[in-house]
């Protein structure tokens, strides 16, 4: 299970949003590569979402990119539990 946790992990780029102008959305990588972001076209026709990039853009935060298709995640930063079993209950 483990294993499953490295590889997910391994298909993430953490990256900061430079410059957010309609319909482009370009990123800085860890190592200073320079990304396209593909939007959905949901993404591109919402007016929230635009909103938000220059909220992430102001606040200089890092966000998960899928490192094959250069696609922001939603659930990029959660990992399952490898042990549930482990788990602390309330």
């Amino acid at each position: 299970m483990l294993l499953d946790h490295d590889s997910k992990m391994m298909n993430i780029i953490a990256a900061q949003i430079t410059k957010v102008f309609y319909p482009f959305v370009l990123a800085k990588t860890e190592t200073g590569e320079y990304l396209h972001i593909n939007l959905s076209d949901t993404e591109r026709d919402d007016p929230l979402f635009w909103d938000e990039l220059r909220s992430i853009l102001q606040a200089k935060l890092w966000v998960p990119v899928g490192r094959k298709y250069h696609q922001l995640l939603d659930d990029g930063w959660l990992v399952a539990d490898p042990q549930p079993e482990l788990a602390f209950e309330m």
